[in-house]
């Protein structure tokens, strides 16, 4: 603590704590590459697609790929080979 240290005005320490969270949710998402919402819309749709066809969890693959300056969603679904509708 310097001599001079009460010149300097206080740092509200909630102010800096938002800063450095909002600075680790950004590398966060940046180094997943994907959005948030990606893991529930695979959910969501893996709901649906079970309403006609009995499928695995892992049947359903959503990505995000980058196709020149556009963002892409890709959608994978592995249905089974015989018609096993569950309606």
């Amino acid at each position: 603590m310097g001599l001079f240290d009460f010149l300097k005005p206080k740092q509200n320490t909630a102010a800096i704590a938002k800063d450095r969270l909002r600075i680790i949710v950004a590398q966060e998402r940046t180094g997943r590459g994907a959005p948030d919402y990606l893991p529930l819309l695979q959910r969501e749709l893996l709901e649906v697609i079970r309403k006609y066809v009995s499928v695995d969890v892992d049947a359903v693959k959503v990505d995000l790929v980058k196709d020149g300056g556009h963002d892409v969603l890709d959608i994978s679904v592995a249905l089974p080979e015989g018609r096993s509708a569950t309606v």
